[in-house]
């Protein structure tokens, strides 16, 4: 009887969603394979297979333990993110990683889930109702890491952490006013960067090219140039998962990580970019009603909270693949090249699923 209540309280299509999508990513990277990049799909087959154990381990603890272990947790994050900048590994231009055996972790990527939880204990203590210096206290929690992150440099992961305060706030009953005041402050700390040279060069070519793709034809908005050939060429059906001029005669740039999706699309074409989009929307759309459903304000947090990372990380994504969005570098969800992201992204649907069978009587 117990085994029976126990699998009535897993949520099969959440679990279904995020399984179907790692399967997804790999299946991707493994189509790019046939240019000799073997190492990204081995690589990210191991773990995934960490991913499972750690979805599995975290679905099964209470989550409302978490809170009591958050204050270690925090500081060991931000413990990881100082060591990265003194003694990380480099490529790119960037010190954003972690060498450990034949591992190499992305300690920012697990910063967004820290942040998460820190921001959903402190905002729930405050139930709903914030003054100004809960948004002052709260904006500390995440301004600490989100400078670390940035210092690597990493701005599409500082934005990304940006945007998990932003969206746990609003939903934590932040005043209208409050909230207005917070935007503006935004904006001209956004002047002030761009005016005082705050940005790598390749950062601001990144914003020039968006406003502008034709300006840097030959770097920056070549890359944006060879991802919407990549998009159209694919038509209806793709042109197989082994096929693919932009992705097999190395055009495309950053093809197993930043422009997946393009990789995505000349592959498997209009009806598997489709395919995608239905999955996120499964994955997105269970993870509200499981905030909707929780039994505590706690969960709900939580759960919205990845919500918000996830979908602005997807749009974010897809986005710059088509020339809405600047280029930021930030992955797409589960598909792009990356085992911190990954790893990452298995234990947010583990915690997801945890709040969901806690709430389920």
């Amino acid at each position: 009887m117990r085994d029976a209540k126990t699998v009535k309280k897993i949520d099969f299509t959440l679990l279904g969603a995020v399984i179907v999508l790692a399967l997804y990513g790999l299946l991707v990277l493994y189509g790019l394979s046939s240019k000799g990049e073997t190492d990204f799909f081995t690589m990210q087959l191991i773990w995934f297979v960490i991913g499972i154990v750690f979805l599995a381990a975290v679905s099964v603890f209470s989550y409302t333990q978490i809170k009591h272990y958050i204050i270690p947790i925090y500081g060991g994050t931000i413990a990881l993110l100082l060591f990265v900048i003194v003694l990380g590994k480099t490529a790119q231009g960037a010190s954003r990683w972690l060498q450990i055996g034949f591992l190499r972790i992305q300690p920012s990527e697990f910063a967004k889930l820290v942040i998460i939880i820190a921001l959903a204990v402190y905002l729930s203590e405050r139930k709903g109702i914030l003054k100004r210096n809960d948004l002052v206290k709260s904006g500390i929690i995440v301004l600490v890491p989100a400078l670390l992150v940035f210092r690597q440099p990493d701005l599409g992961t500082a934005i990304v952490l940006t945007v998990i305060w932003l969206g746990a706030i609003l939903v934590s009953g932040v005043k209208p006013l409050h909230m207005g005041i917070i935007f503006l402050i935004g904006i001209l700390l956004i002047g002030g960067v761009l005016q005082f040279n705050v940005l790598k060069d390749y950062q601001k070519n990144r914003l020039l090219v968006f406003i502008n793709p034709d300006l840097d034809i030959k770097n920056t908005g070549y890359n944006l140039l060879q991802s919407k050939i990549a998009i159209g060429s694919g038509g209806f059906f793709g042109k197989g998962l082994f096929s693919g001029s932009q992705t097999n005669l190395s055009f495309l740039p950053a093809a197993n990580t930043d422009f997946i999706f393009s990789v995505l699309s000349e592959k498997m074409g209009f009806l598997g970019a489709f395919f995608l989009i239905v999955l996120y929307f499964i994955l997105l759309s269970r993870a509200v009603q499981i905030a909707l459903t929780s039994d505590n304000y706690y969960g709900s947090l939580l759960a919205l909270s990845i919500a918000s990372m996830w979908l602005f990380q997807i749009f974010v994504n897809i986005g710059m693949t088509i020339g809405i969005m600047p280029i930021t570098g930030i992955p797409l969800p589960f598909i792009s090249y990356g085992g911190s992201a990954l790893l990452t992204n298995m234990v947010a649907a583990g915690i997801l699923l945890n709040v969901h069978s806690r709430s389920i009587k």
